[in-house]
C-alpha cells in the first residue's frame, strides 16, 4: 500500500488547503470550506426520511435567532453552531456521548473556528441562548422529518417552525455564505474567505 503524500492527519479541504487537523488552529478556518461541507453533510446522521443539510439546519438557527430579534453577533453563532462538523463531519448526539476523546478534539476545532469569525466574545449565557435554538430546530426537524418523532416531552417554543422544504446544497451553500458575509459585515467581525 502506497503512503499517502498528504499524511495522516491532514485534510485535503475543498478551498485547495491542506489542513493538518492535530494542529487545527483559526488560520485554517474558510468559509467556502465550511459551507460546502454543511451543504453536503446530512442531518442525523442521515435518518431522515430525505436529505436535509446541516447547513439548511443553520440557516433555520439563524432564522429563528432574527425573528426573536437577538444581535447580529448572535445571529452569526447561530449560523455557525456547527460550522466545526466541516473538518470533523457530523456525529449523532449518542455517539458523541461515546467518545470523549471526540468531544475534546469537537472543543477545540469550535473555538477555533469561533475565533476566526471574531465570537470568542460571547459569554455561557449566550451560547446557551444558541444550545436553545438549536435544540428547538432539532425538535421541529425530527418531528417534521421523521413523521412526528418527539425528542423532548414539551415541544420548544419557537418564533418560526424550520424551513424543511427540499432544497439543492448548491442553493444552500449561497444562502450560507451569503448570510455569513453579511452578518460578519454587520458585526464587523472576520470572515475567512
Amino acid at each position: 500500500m502506497k503512503q499517502s503524500r498528504l499524511g495522516r492527519s491532514v485534510m485535503a479541504a475543498i478551498s485547495g488547503r491542506n489542513i493538518e487537523i492535530k494542529t487545527f488552529c483559526a488560520a485554517d478556518v474558510c468559509l467556502t470550506d465550511i459551507a460546502h461541507s454543511l451543504s453536503l453533510q446530512c442531518r442525523a446522521g442521515g435518518h431522515f426520511e430525505r436529505f436535509y443539510s446541516v447547513a439548511q439546519h443553520s440557516l433555520n438557527c439563524e432564522a429563528e435567532a432574527r425573528e426573536r430579534g437577538l444581535s447580529p453577533l448572535l445571529r452569526l453563532a447561530c449560523l455557525l453552531h456547527d460550522a466545526g462538523e466541516a473538518y470533523l463531519s457530523d456525529l449523532i448526539r449518542p455517539v458523541k456521548e461515546l467518545l470523549p476523546d471526540y468531544a475534546a478534539l469537537e472543543r477545540r476545532i469550535d473555538r477555533a473556528v469561533f475565533s476566526a469569525f471574531g465570537l470568542h466574545s460571547l459569554d455561557q449565557a449566550d451560547w446557551a441562548v444558541v444550545q436553545e435554538i438549536d435544540d428547538a430546530m432539532l425538535y421541529y426537524e425530527f418531528l417534521t422529518l421523521r413523521s412526528n418523532v418527539l425528542l423532548f416531552e414539551e415541544a420548544p417554543p419557537v418564533c418560526r417552525r424550520p424551513d424543511i422544504a427540499a432544497r439543492e446544497p448548491e442553493e444552500v451553500r449561497a444562502r450560507f455564505e451569503t448570510v455569513c458575509i453579511a452578518l460578519a459585515e454587520q458585526c464587523k467581525t472576520p470572515c475567512p474567505r
